[in-house]
């Protein structure tokens, strides 16, 4: 029973969020955020300049709510706690008793909407935020319960630097900057086309937001998730974006909730994404906070890039100490006709060798062995001579055993016992978190489409942005695993040159 309720509820939302984004064009995230506001019993504050539909959405958000008492007004700094909170009582006056007349006024409201939020004044502010974060009005001697669950503020401007404002500013959990259409096509509809006003049809009711508040109270968050939260404070924290215990407490009720509508046992990862839209205070700091989100939703925050370029720096550090000059030019034939047919042919003599493009020859054994490693059938030739000569077509093999008689010359690609222990030790803990990586994202992968499917508070731009994170983590998986076979095979193939090496005919 308690299942298919959760059911019906996610349906209800789907279908609200549905009626929504079909009028408001570009405003999923904040119809999401609104929604999930309401349910949580958490504020929203819409900033942006004026007509971009802030208190229109407001408003139509709290359409949604049958069986609620709304209230809406528009404060100015000349507003008075009469406006807000109701009149004084002439009754109580009689009696030399303090008391206001509150129906019909904020502090028998479930939804409202205050519209310019942070042009309250003193008067005002106090009696605000205890409603706003206690539900509690103290009515002359009475402390009245106030049956509120959100408070929809909408403003054009930031508060100013004044400690009550910015008390009141901490007092909303959602926040949204709000912004002018971007996309023509949603433009032309809205100015074009003769719409109705808009009538939400679908309806929430009173009991149902009581009743998953009370499932999400008690449900487990998921050890990753408790995880991303403890690296995100940190890293938060080093970008000098501070964020109150208080608000972290209520982020996570907010998780809790959001699951609960899904239908989860629990809060997961993808849920994280809607942190986004609570920890950031300047709009400018919004952007970072996203990119951190992300990066860390993304099979928890698996760090590719990093790896990538542990890889790269241990390859660079085993090139650099296989570094060995040859005693002659070697170059390849192979690379050198396959040169010939895209320059239109090149005439030789017995310094094409030495003409050649360097992508052709080698003078140290290090780069020799790289070509070798990459194209194993290719023949060689080394000195100045290229045509008709006794050194023009020999195997990587038999170059080795040339240099070994013409010039007494070793191949000595090979560590001191200490490097090689060392390097080896470090590509067996790169290899093991490739590994480690590997299992994470690409397993997952398969599932993502239809995890972010069926979880009703992930935005289109949100979704679309995660897969691509996901494909580009898969790339870097694969270049890195080129760069770690490369590394063993500089580790390994010194072994080459200790084996017995076939004679070649010498002229």
């Amino acid at each position: 029973m308690k299942f298919m309720k959760v059911l019906d509820l996610k349906n209800t939302i789907l279908n609200i969020k549905q009626e929504f984004s079909a009028y408001f064009k570009e405003r999923d995230a904040e119809i999401n955020g609104s929604l999930l506001a309401l349910l949580s019993g958490e504020h929203v504050l819409l900033l942006g300049p004026p007509g971009t539909a802030k208190t229109l959405l407001a408003n139509k958000i709290c359409e949604t709510i049958e069986g609620g008492n709304f209230f809406h007004y528009l404060l100015t700094r000349f507003s008075t706690p009469e406006e807000v909170f109701g009149p004084l009582s002439l009754k109580a006056l009689e009696k030399d008793e303090f008391s206001r007349r509150v129906e019909g006024y904020l502090p028998t409201a479930h939804i409202a909407l205050l519209d310019e939020i942070f042009k309250a004044n003193s008067s005002i502010l106090n009696s605000l935020l205890t409603v706003l974060n206690e539900r509690k009005y103290h009515n002359g001697k009475e402390v009245m319960d106030v049956p509120l669950f959100s408070v929809f503020g909408a403003s054009n401007e930031l508060p100013e630097e004044d400690e009550s404002l910015e008390a009141l500013y901490d007092r909303f959990l959602f926040r949204y900057s709000v912004d002018y259409i971007q996309h023509e096509e949603n433009l032309e509809a809205l100015i074009f086309e003769n719409t109705e006003d808009f009538m939400p049809s679908t309806k929430l009711s009173v009991e149902d937001i009581k009743e998953i508040q009370k499932k999400a109270r008690d449900m487990r968050v998921d050890p990753e998730v408790r995880a991303i939260i403890r690296g995100l404070r940190k890293e938060l924290k080093n970008a000098n974006i501070f964020v109150s215990d208080r608000r972290w407490k209520k982020i996570i009720n907010v998780l809790r909730v959001a699951s609960a509508v899904n239908g989860h046992e629990n809060v997961n990862r993808m849920t994280v994404v809607l942190l986004q839209h609570m920890l950031w205070d300047l709009p400018e700091q919004k952007e970072t906070i996203r990119k951190l989100i992300l990066d860390r939703v993304v099979s928890g925050g698996t760090d590719t890039g990093k790896l990538k370029q542990d890889v790269l720096d241990l390859r660079n550090s085993v090139y650099n100490c296989l570094q060995q000059e040859l005693p002659d030019l070697i170059s390849c034939n192979k690379c050198f006709e396959e040169e010939k047919k895209t320059t239109g042919g090149m005439k030789s003599s017995r310094f094409t060798a030495v003409k050649a493009p360097k992508s052709l020859t080698f003078n140290n054994a290090l780069d020799f062995l790289k070509h070798h490693t990459e194209f194993p059938t290719h023949t060689y030739s080394f000195g100045l001579e290229y045509r008709n000569n006794v050194n023009g077509s020999l195997s990587f093999e038999a170059v080795a055993e040339q240099f070994r008689r013409r010039y007494g010359f070793e191949f000595k690609l090979s560590l001191d016992y200490g490097d090689k222990k060392l390097y080896e030790k470090e590509y067996e803990n790169l290899e093991e978190r490739l590994n480690y990586f590997r299992k994470h994202v690409q397993e997952e992968e398969k599932a993502l489409e239809d995890t972010l499917r069926e979880n009703i508070w992930v935005s289109g731009q949100d979704s679309k942005e995660i897969l691509m994170k996901y494909r580009s983590k898969n790339t870097d998986i694969y270049e890195i695993a080129g760069y770690l076979n490369e590394i063993r095979n500089l580790l390994e193939k010194p072994k080459i040159f200790d084996l017995e090496i076939e004679e070649a005919e010498v002229a």
